[in-house]
């Protein structure tokens, strides 16, 4: 039993407030280095979000390696008892992307901070510029490929009458007019709901409290397999956090996205 086990995925300030002391939490801020120098959460641990992805042209948002998790979650003090809570300071896009690194590592134990530093700080609540004991753990890590789609994989099933490919992009480079590919447009059969959208910007960017509805809508809903991309698998870190948040059974990242789609010969394109 931890002090965080009847909390759900997505959680507010308080519940992490009175659960800054827990033995288990691992406290990850995403925002930048400045923003964490000028005030952090107590207790939280610096990720440059850079470090969770490749970061090799044509396509930096595919997974890191083995070994440079390894390192990451060596310096994070991982272990099987570990309870992660993660935050950045845009809503979810690098927070989403760390808890599907979380899912790629096998570690189900996390939660996110909804709002993230937006939230803790429009509720005044404290920020630290102290940091903490650098920590090292023997970590060694079995990746599984069950929450990535490859472009292979994808490919093979478009078309599918129970597949929603969840597009995070801007409308335009959705429609092919604002072009950072060799190809501009979308996935075929992908639908458009843009990462923002699923912000309520007049609570500190918290999760829209209708984003259920919104995406069942469109005809993103739990009964199909959601395959979610943007360009390099940043945006859609929010939009794999709020899918795996609504409890939707099968959930995956394009990691490649469209830096990898749009640069491929053999990639079908919808303008």
């Amino acid at each position: 039993m931890t002090a965080f086990d009847e909390l759900p995925l997505v959680i507010e300030p308080a519940d992490l407030a009175t659960r800054l002391e827990a033995p288990q939490l691992i406290l990850v801020d995403l925002t930048s280095s400045a923003r964490y120098a000028a005030g952090h959460i107590p207790g939280a641990r610096f990720v440059d979000p850079k470090r969770t992805q490749l970061g090799q042209p044509p396509a930096p948002g595919l997974q890191p390696e083995r070994a440079q998790l390894e390192q990451l979650f060596s310096e994070l003090g991982h272990n099987p008892d570990a309870v992660y809570v993660v935050y950045d300071d845009e809503g979810g896009g690098w927070a989403g992307r760390f808890i599907w690194l979380l899912d790629v590592i096998g570690h189900g134990h996390y939660h996110y901070l909804n709002g993230g530093l937006l939230a803790w700080e429009a509720e005044q609540r404290p920020l630290s510029q102290d940091l903490p004991e650098p920590a090292s753990a023997s970590v060694s890590l079995v990746l599984s490929a069950a929450p990535t789609a490859s472009r292979e994989y994808l490919q093979s099933r478009l078309g599918a009458s129970d597949l929603g490919i969840w597009d995070a992009r801007s409308a335009e480079e959705y429609r092919g007019e604002k072009v950072l590919a060799a190809k501009g447009g979308h996935i075929p059969g992908a639908t458009h709901f843009e990462w923002t959208a699923g912000m309520d910007r007049t609570r500190a960017l918290r999760i829209r409290e209708d984003i259920q509805q919104q995406l069942e809508q469109l005809g993103l809903s739990a009964d199909k397999e959601i395959i979610t991309h943007c360009q390099t698998h940043h945006r859609s870190g929010f939009t794999y956090l709020v899918a795996k948040a609504l409890g939707y059974p099968r959930v995956k990242a394009y990691a490649g996205s469209w830096g990898e789609w749009g640069n491929h010969p053999d990639t079908p394109v919808e303008r």
